[in-house]
């Protein structure tokens, strides 16, 4: 007689084990679709280089206001410049090594206010302008608003205006002009005191000059990659010896240039017949067919 191969029944703990884990595996599934899967977050960082001079401003700024209040004028003054130049590195450096972000351009707008709007502002206060009573602090304050003005502006305006000019005094100028006149009064040991009218024209200019919308050239059109004639390098060396033989003098003097060359260009555009206007309001073509 043929025999069969009889398979052997499973037990009833077998079978159990089956159906819960089926059961278990449908839940699984279900609980997968009512529940969509988190995205994983990645922690974000920020560049080290660039905000490192950014850093390195707001301490110059900081020190300054710290000079100040230990009446080291001279000391304020050259921490203000020390300040804009870093303030120019900063950018550049970001894009060389390609580390723009947001974070860095919301610091860097911090860190000119306090290098370039609080600082100069309390130096000239409390160099010459105490002595004026409520016309010496307004005169400040109407400075360090229009700094803060400022900045906010050109952080809102960056797309719409044209890049080769600035729309108002940019701020590390209008900081040179004021701690430059400081600077160089104290190194002609002038007592602040007896150049109140003086220090509050200067501060009141630079102040109102900023949230104007006169236009200053801002050199970004420049290559500096571009192959110049030999005399360029030699005026550049004439410059620097300039500037060492006498930095108070010849520094303020060039940025009150700077800050007058603003009107200039304003009134010469305005005479010429050409827009005074920097704000590009250029919109496309509108098809007249439609």
């Amino acid at each position: 007689m043929t025999s069969f191969n009889r398979r052997r029944a499973k037990s009833k703990t077998a079978l159990f084990s089956k159906a819960r884990g089926n059961k278990l595996s449908l839940r699984h599934a279900q609980l997968d679709q009512r529940e969509p899967a988190r995205p994983s977050f990645r922690r974000r960082g920020i560049y080290l280089l660039p905000n490192a001079f950014t850093t390195a401003a707001l301490f110059c700024g900081f020190y300054a206001i710290v000079m100040a209040m230990n009446l080291k004028f001279d000391y304020a003054s050259i921490a203000i410049f020390a300040a804009m130049v870093l303030d120019g590195i900063d950018g550049r450096v970001a894009r060389l090594t390609n580390t723009q972000s947001e974070f860095g351009a919301q610091y860097d707008s911090l860190s000119d206010m306090v290098s370039f709007g609080a600082a100069p502002a309390l130096v000239v206060y409390e160099w010459s302008l105490r002595g004026l009573g409520k016309l010496g602090w307004l005169a400040a304050f109407v400075y360090c608003a229009g700094a803060a003005l400022r900045l906010a502006r050109f952080n809102t305006n960056i797309a719409v205006v044209d890049k080769r000019y600035f729309q108002g005094l940019p701020s590390p100028a209008a900081a040179a002009m004021v701690a430059g006149l400081v600077w160089l009064m104290d190194d002609l040991h002038y007592a602040g005191s007896d150049l109140s009218w003086l220090a509050w024209v200067v501060t009141a200019y630079a102040g109102i000059t900023m949230v104007t919308n006169v236009p200053f050239y801002s050199f970004k059109d420049v290559n500096f990659g571009k192959s110049v004639p030999f005399i360029a390098i030699f005026l550049i060396a004439l410059l620097y010896v300039a500037v060492s033989s006498n930095p108070p003098m010849v520094l303020f003097g060039l940025f009150v240039c700077y800050g007058l060359s603003g009107y200039c260009v304003y009134f010469w555009r305005l005479l010429k017949g050409r827009p005074v206007s920097i704000i590009e309001t250029e919109t496309d073509p509108v098809d007249e067919k439609e």
